[in-house]
Formats: C-alpha cells, sequence, structure tokens
C-alpha cells in the first residue's frame, strides 16, 4: 500500500511524493489522516520565515489534524485500531523535571514537533507515539477535530488566565485562536466579552460565538482599564502593550500570539504600576489537550464554522497561498487526503 506526502525540501519548494505506507514502531501507531489544518506557522515554514531552530528541512507539515487509527506497533493495544483520534504534537520526553511537574509544552529535552521536526500529517498517513494521542468518540466530526491543536492552545491561554463568572473578559483578535477562546470563555459565564479586530466579518462571528461585544482596535483606548482579563490572540507588532492597556488595575493578561522581533514591547512603568498578571502560551501542555478534548466532546466548543476552505494534498500550492494573505473571508484552511 502506498502512501503521500507533501514535502517541503527547502523554502518556497515542495513536492507531492509517494512511497510505501510508514509503518509504526515500538509505542507507535499509523494514523489515516482525516483533515489536516494549515496555519501560519505552516506558511512560514512553507516561506522560510520560521526560526531555524524550530524546523527541520526536508519536512512534512502538519501539526493540526484529526485521523483513525489503521496500525500499531510494538507494545501498543490492539482495542486502538479503528479510534479516531487526535494527538499532541510536542515530543515530550516525559522525564525531565519540566515533564514530571506538567508542564509537557517547556520539556527541556529540546523542541521536537510533529510537523517541523518529524514527519506531519499533510499526508495520507502519519506515525506518532501511542502515548500522544487523545481518543475521541466514534462518531466524532474529523474535519473538525483538525482544530483540536488550536483548541488546545486556547485552552491553555484560558486556564492560565483563571475566568471566573461575571468577570469583564476581552479578547484580542478574533483568527481561529480568538474566536475558539470566545467559544471557552463564553461557557464560563462573564459579565462581558468584547472582541477586538478589524474585521467586520469576523466581529459578527465572534457574536455569533458567544461574544457580547465586537469592536474595532481604534475603539480600545475607549475600554482602556476595563477587563479582568484579557485573552490575546492576534500576535500583531501591537496587540501585547495593547492588551496590558486594556486590563484593569491588578487584572491578568495572557498572550498567545506569535511575536515577531521589532515588536512593541510592554511598558514597565504600567506593568508595575497597575500590579497586572501577564502570562505567555506556547503550544498547549497535555492538561490543556485534555481540556479541549473534553470541551469539544461536550459541545462546549465547535470548530465546524471556523472552517472556509478544504483542498485535496495535490492543491497544497493554492491553499497555503490562502493562509496569511488578508482576505476576511478566509477562515481555517484544510487539506484533505
Amino acid at each position: 500500500m502506498s502512501s503521500r506526502s507533501v514535502l517541503i525540501e527547502r523554502p518556497g519548494e515542495h513536492r507531492l511524493v509517494a512511497g510505501p505506507r510508514p509503518e509504526p514502531g515500538p509505542g507507535e501507531v499509523l494514523v489515516r489522516v482525516a483533515a489536516a489544518g494549515i496555519c501560519m506557522s505552516d506558511r512560514e515554514v512553507y516561506d522560510g520565515h520560521r526560526d531555524a531552530a524550530y524546523v527541520r528541512y526536508p519536512v512534512v507539515p502538519g501539526h493540526e489534524w484529526a485521523g483513525t487509527v489503521e496500525a500499531v506497533g510494538e507494545g501498543v493495544g490492539a482495542s486502538l485500531l479503528g479510534r479516531r483520534t487526535v494527538a499532541e504534537g510536542f515530543r515530550a520526553c516525559g522525564t525531565c523535571e519540566r515533564c514530571r511537574s506538567g508542564d509537557t509544552s517547556l520539556c527541556a529535552a529540546g523542541y521536537d514537533e510533529t510537523g517541523f521536526t518529524r514527519p506531519g500529517a499533510f499526508a495520507d498517513h502519519v506515525v506518532v507515539p501511542a502515548r500522544l494521542l487523545h481518543p475521541l468518540a466514534d462518531d466524532a466530526d474529523l474535519p473538525a477535530a483538525a482544530l483540536l491543536e488550536p483548541a488546545a492552545v486556547v485552552a491553555a491561554a484560558v486556564r492560565a488566565g483563571r475566568p471566573e463568572a461575571g468577570e469583564r473578559v476581552a479578547v484580542v483578535g478574533a483568527g481561529t485562536l480568538g474566536l475558539l477562546a470566545v467559544q471557552l470563555l463564553a461557557a464560563a459565564s462573564p459579565a462581558e466579552l468584547t472582541v477586538f479586530d478589524p474585521r467586520e466579518e469576523r466581529g459578527a462571528q465572534a457574536l455569533e460565538f458567544g461574544a457580547s461585544d465586537a469592536r474595532t482596535p481604534e475603539e480600545g483606548a475607549e475600554r482602556a482599564g476595563r477587563y479582568d482579563l484579557v485573552i490575546e490572540t492576534a500576535g500583531a507588532p501591537t496587540t501585547a502593550a495593547s492588551s496590558c492597556l486594556l486590563a484593569r488595575r491588578g487584572g491578568r493578561v495572557v498572550l498567545t500570539g506569535m511575536f515577531t522581533p521589532g515588536a512593541a514591547g510592554i511598558d514597565p512603568v504600567h506593568l508595575s504600576l497597575n500590579q497586572l498578571t501577564v502570562r505567555s502560551v506556547f503550544g498547549a501542555p497535555s492538561s490543556a489537550w485534555s481540556f479541549a478534548v473534553r470541551a469539544f466532546g461536550a459541545g462546549l466548543i465547535d470548530p465546524r464554522p471556523l472552517i472556509t476552505h478544504e483542498f485535496p494534498l495535490e492543491r497544497f500550492s493554492d491553499a497555503v497561498a490562502l493562509v496569511g494573505g488578508g482576505d476576511p473571508g478566509v477562515g481555517k484552511v484544510l487539506l484533505r487526503p
């Protein structure tokens, strides 16, 4: 049986390759990919803009995915065969002090992630350690479940922010992360849930997902110091600083956006005088994955409406060109092997 994959040999150069179906080794499973999402980090890999420490060429990208277990390696129970599943991307060692403390996204063994340093899911099949699986219900919507990776990142951010019922909450950015954050935060019964994004269409979608208000970033100055909790998801040059200005004195800010060098810094005077708590999130620990999968199974988050485009592997060029292009009509783009 053959298996195809999208191989980026070097920045800007890719080809669709075919070969024998990969076989899982000891402790591993082979998953037939049902759907894989393309995000900005995948576009950065393709364009060559990702930090060299966080990618290894040639690479098969794809870290947001869902599929069905098709084969198991030595030492893995046969009960997993046929299970619908997602899996964590970080290949945490499980034995260092950070992993043993539950902070698997801070593994001291070094960065190692499916789709960046290991073959990913822009392919018919992907091989992953069985210990990283999060099995889903038998009737789970697999294309929607492909968004559980960003949902896990959002879950890590929301859990770090510790929302309480009746609080005023803001979400900065209404992309995939921001709209998933709205769904999770709405389930926490905030008194006010405001989304800041320059795109009118995204603001309207945020309202459908449970936000109470949608405003442009320019209107943020009118809301300075208003919010108990601010979840930043945009990663724009100014949003780390502007998110801190939205928080009330003693408030909490969680940064999830991927910032580039030269982004506006957070004013240390404002930070200290207002006694803000500022956290950042990169990836998601195992606990956040479990939380996201539970929320998905319970219907607290529904990623399906975020999907706007689906392409076969053969049209990877068309698919990746849509990501990061600025078209407000482009939401989550999926590859469907």
